[in-house]
């Protein structure tokens, strides 16, 4: 994924300044999380990292060779485990 060049839509920037995320650091999540899941309600991948002491989740989507982040919410590992025991999280 170091190759692929990330696609910021106007959504995802948005999402970006009104929580205060550095694109820098989730670009750094994005390609080089070693935490990732397929969410099987949305079939997207999901990248988890730390935003400074935050732990985040960064849905995306590949096309050819961009990365297309959806969006990103603030997390906490409880919710990761109970979607992984639910079924909701696959890992990828």
């Amino acid at each position: 994924m170091e190759t692929a060049a990330v696609i910021w839509t106007e959504y995802m920037k948005y999402r970006l300044a009104l929580r205060g995320y550095d694109p820098a650091a989730v670009e750094h999540i994005l390609r080089h999380s070693s935490e990732r899941y397929i969410d099987t309600v949305t079939d997207r991948t999901v990248a988890v990292g730390r935003h400074g002491s935050v732990l985040v989740m960064v849905p995306y989507e590949m096309q050819g060779n961009s990365i297309i982040p959806v969006t990103i919410h603030a997390t906490d590992r409880k919710q990761i485990t109970a979607r992984v025991n639910s079924g909701r999280f696959n890992h990828a």
